[in-house]
């Protein structure tokens, strides 16, 4: 099932919204209908009238988010960082990026690109108020001058949270950015990580005492943390290897008459869990235990390979970087992918294979 749907398209990248933004939009227009002024509606005029602006306000609001990511996005762009999608979600905006820069002023520049937006529209918006409340003394008690405070002040707090030093926020790649300038990539990131998580841990002792939504965010903080240490680690260390140098070259290929029953038996005998499916030297596709196990028993000497493999098989050349592996099996969420080169199956490379040549180079 598709989890997001396109609405359109910026500075031709693709614009998302995931299905959890529709559960957030009128929980958070029920949290600006309830609340008096100046954080709410509850007390502007009609029902009808404060859940319209309650509804306009939340929509506008991610409009911003949506700006925040659209800056990330053009600096990124500038440097050749190809954008997928920018998904618009439950916690805010995500911006779907092939990579990031690895240039410690092309890091800064982009991570903190998203946050000065943010306080551009804050801050404009808070003049705005300020100027014209200054021109009409009436001003000030209009829903128009509500939802300007309200918009202003979400986004400079947006700004602030998303500069705090720490994973996954801006500002814990504004961090990595600085350390990169003295350190490798993967020190700076491991530096990085341990200062949100050290904040993490300051937000949870806080919110013990306080707020229970700072526990929250304090363990978002940390899983943040600890995942960008762990992938940087594993993206960086692999990137010196070509999966010809780590692939299995001894490929056990299986043909598309075998039945499920006999292919059980053979992945027993074998100890592998998936197989390409090769007949008169070419490729049909590739079938793993995944695709045999919703198979029920007493079927398995009737259905063939052909009927459980999948044909759409994910291959790599040999050329290709271990680190691209990598980010192609996580992506797909695959355990494996074929290496071909001229159309004819090099080897195997499996998360197995990349999870010991990672061992072996960490040592």
């Amino acid at each position: 099932m598709n989890s997001s749907y396109k609405i359109g398209s910026i500075m031709g990248i693709p614009i998302k919204v995931h299905i959890t933004f529709l559960f957030i939009l009128p929980i958070f227009a029920l949290v600006f209908a309830t609340n008096p002024q100046p954080y709410g509606f509850a007390d502007i005029g009609s029902p009808a009238i404060t859940y319209g602006l309650s509804l306009l306000t939340t929509i506008l609001l991610f409009v911003c988010v949506l700006l925040h990511e659209l800056g990330h996005s053009y600096i990124a762009k500038s440097y050749g960082v190809e954008i997928k999608d920018i998904t618009l979600m439950l916690l805010g905006g995500v911006s779907s990026m092939e990579e990031i820069p690895r240039e410690p002023s092309q890091e800064f520049k982009m991570a903190f690109a998203g946050p000065l937006v943010s306080l551009i529209i804050g801050f404009g918006l808070l003049g705005l108020n300020i100027a014209t409340s200054s021109l009409i003394s009436s001003y000030s008690t209009t829903w128009l001058y509500l939802m300007v405070n309200i918009l202003a002040t979400i986004n400079i707090i947006l700004a602030l949270f998303n500069l705090i030093p720490a994973f996954p926020m801006d500002g814990g790649r504004i961090l990595r950015s600085m350390f990169a300038k003295r350190m490798s990539y993967i020190k700076a990131t491991h530096y990085a990580a341990s200062v949100g998580k050290m904040f993490a841990f300051m937000m949870a002792l806080i919110g013990v005492v306080s707020n229970l939504w700072l526990l929250l965010i304090a363990f978002f903080v940390y899983i943040g943390a600890s995942e960008e240490d762990k992938s940087t680690t594993v993206t960086v260390s692999l990137e010196r290897y070509k999966v010809g140098d780590i692939m299995s070259k001894d490929v056990i290929s299986v043909e598309p008459e075998m039945t499920v029953e006999e292919l059980s038996h053979f992945m027993f005998e074998n100890k592998h869990l998936g197989y390409p499916v090769i007949k008169s030297n070419s490729l049909k596709g590739i079938v793993t235990f995944t695709d045999i196990r919703n198979v029920m028993p007493h079927e398995r000497y009737a259905v063939l390979v052909s009927d459980v493999m999948t044909k759409d098989v994910v291959t790599l050349p040999s050329s290709a970087s271990a680190a691209e592996a990598f980010k192609v099996m996580t992506i797909n969420n695959i355990g494996r992918v074929l290496v071909m080169d001229d159309d004819i199956v090099k080897g195997i490379l499996s998360r197995t294979d990349l999870m010991r040549s990672l061992m072996l180079l960490t040592e």
